[in-house]
C-alpha cells in the first residue's frame, strides 16, 4: 500500500515536473511574425449610369448605344459620361465582366432585344467578343434581352485599360403602347488567374 502510494506520488511530481519543463521550452522558442496590409482595389469603374432612349412604335432591328443613344458617343477617357464601364487590370489578374440586364424585357412588347458590347483602348469603338462563361472559349453573339437570366462575358487579358459600350438591336413592334420602360444594364467584376 505504501509502495503504491509512493509511485503515485512519485509519478505525479514527475509529471509535474515534465509540465513545468514543456511550458519552460515554449516560452523559450524564437517567434517569427509578418504583417499584411491589404489593399483591396477595383478592377471596374461604372460610367455613364443613366440614359434615356426615345424609341417609336413599330421600329425594327434598329441600334441605341449606351451611352449615347441614336449615335455612338465619341471617347473622352478623362469623362466618364461617354463610356459604360472602364476595366483595368494590372500584370497579375485578368478579369471577366459579367454583363446581364436585372430583369429581362417585357417580350409582349419587342421582338428581340440583342445587346452587344463594343470597347476602345481610346480610339475608335470596335466589336468586342462575347463569351458563354467567365473563363471559357465558347462565344456567343450577343445577350438575349427577352430570356430572363441571359448574360455574357468580356475577357480583358492583363495589363490593359479598355472602356465599353452597349449596343442594343431592338424591335419594338408588338403593341402601339407608349408607357415608358425602364431597362437596367448590370456589371459584374470576376477577377481569376487566366481564361481556362
Amino acid at each position: 500500500m505504501v509502495n503504491k502510494r509512493r509511485i503515485i506520488s512519485l509519478l505525479s511530481i514527475k509529471g509535474i515536473i515534465c509540465i513545468v519543463f514543456v511550458i519552460a521550452v515554449g516560452i523559450a522558442l524564437v517567434v517569427f511574425t509578418a504583417s499584411v496590409t491589404v489593399n483591396p482595389a477595383r478592377q471596374i469603374s461604372t460610367g455613364a449610369i443613366t440614359a434615356s432612349w426615345d424609341i417609336y412604335v413599330n421600329e425594327v432591328n434598329q441600334a441605341r448605344y449606351l451611352p449615347g443613344g441614336f449615335s455612338e458617343p465619341t471617347l473622352n477617357t478623362g469623362d466618364p459620361s461617354p463610356y459604360a464601364s472602364k476595366v483595368v487590370t494590372d500584370s497579375n489578374r485578368v478579369c471577366a465582366v459579367k454583363i446581364e440586364l436585372t430583369s429581362a424585357v417585357d417580350s409582349s412588347k419587342f421582338s428581340n432585344f440583342n445587346i452587344t458590347v463594343r470597347s476602345s483602348s481610346g480610339g475608335a469603338w470596335s466589336a468586342e467578343t462575347l463569351y458563354a462563361s467567365a473563363s471559357g472559349a465558347t462565344t456567343k453573339s450577343y445577350i438575349d434581352g427577352l430570356t430572363p437570366g441571359d448574360s455574357g462575358y468580356i475577357h480583358q487579358t492583363t495589363s490593359t485599360t479598355k472602356y465599353y459600350e452597349m449596343k442594343v438591336t431592338y424591335s419594338y413592334d408588338k403593341v402601339d403602347e407608349t408607357d415608358q420602360l425602364t431597362v437596367v444594364f448590370q456589371y459584374t467584376p470576376l477577377p481569376q488567374d487566366s481564361f481556362g
